[in-house]
């Protein structure tokens, strides 16, 4: 069952600014990473789910309803955590809590009480006093804690230490086991390969490829580091692969999922180290965003 539908919208801004003909979906359970550099369109994408913006063209739709339309209904059963959080800076974390239960007319705080232990959340200071972490830490509060069905996330773990980063996918793993329904727009693409089922990258407002993270990551290279014994053997072994490195006794050489062949020809001579470091995501999706200078 599709959960979030994003059938061919456009939203024109205008000098190449905004989305055009974007498509794609979320199935219930499902956790999808939507990636691509700053400008992309990613929020002005979410900005449309969240109902704040209607399509120009298409139709968005969370469980079969209209966004536009439907966005007080839809929001009942939604957690969203914004890119950039509007904060009331005269309350204390507590009180922006609190705040935000009574608009969610949520009976009590929920989760809140779980959420703050398990992110070492201290609310009683005041937010202008805050540090970025804090806030975001009081984001993720106040995304989670009705325990909504669906969970649209804008940037998450932005402003996080490594550990909260970590604390946070241990959060979305539990969620997915739970069965819920996860939208996650994020540059940190460890945690898109620990969290998401598939990715929907864009780039110039524009979609450029949906798949599984299974299958994306199976497409990356791999890089290898052979050390020979002599220097003769290196040559040697470099010139069976036209595109290989040479530097004294090493040759550095990228190869496709499988270094089978690499192996075996290295293989004929002695060698006396081998270090194997496969592309991360993040440069692996360079190739979809046409290179770091577009990044």
């Amino acid at each position: 069952m599709k959960m979030i539908e994003i059938d061919h919208i456009t939203k024109d801004y205008g000098e190449q600014r905004g989305v055009f003909d974007l498509d794609f979906s979320v199935n219930q359970g499902e956790t999808l990473g939507f990636l691509g550099p700053n400008g992309a369109g990613k929020t002005t994408t979410i900005r449309q789910l969240l109902g704040f913006i209607r399509p120009d063209r298409g139709t968005v739709q969370i469980m079969g309803k209209d966004c536009f339309s439907c966005a007080d209904e839809i929001q009942k059963s939604l957690g969203y955590l914004p890119g950039e959080i509007a904060f009331i800076d005269s309350m204390s974390g507590m009180e922006f809590i609190q705040f935000a239960a009574r608009m969610k007319k949520m009976k009590d705080l929920g989760r809140a009480p779980e959420l703050m232990e398990q992110f070492e959340l201290n609310a009683n200071g005041k937010i202008k006093k805050m540090s970025k972490g804090m806030k975001q830490k009081i984001g993720i509060v106040c995304a989670f804690m009705q325990d909504p069905e669906i969970l649209i996330l804008d940037e998450p773990t932005s402003g996080l230490d490594p550990l909260m980063q970590n604390r946070f996918v241990e959060l979305i793993l539990s969620e997915k086991r739970r069965g819920k329904t996860i939208l996650m727009s994020s540059h940190i693409f460890e945690e898109v390969e620990r969290t998401c089922d598939r990715a929907a990258i864009i780039r110039q407002g524009r979609l450029v490829a949906v798949d599984t993270i299974e299958k994306l990551c199976s497409g990356r290279h791999k890089r290898m580091e052979i050390t020979f014994a002599q220097e003769d053997m290196a040559k040697a072994y470099a010139r069976e692969f036209p595109k290989a490195e040479q530097n004294g006794s090493k040759v550095l050489l990228k190869v496709g999922r499988n270094v089978d062949d690499a192996v075996k020809k290295a293989g004929a001579y002695t060698v006396t180290d081998l270090d194997v470091r496969t592309q991360s995501l993040e440069e692996f999706f360079l190739h979809f965003y046409g290179g770091e200078k577009n990044d």
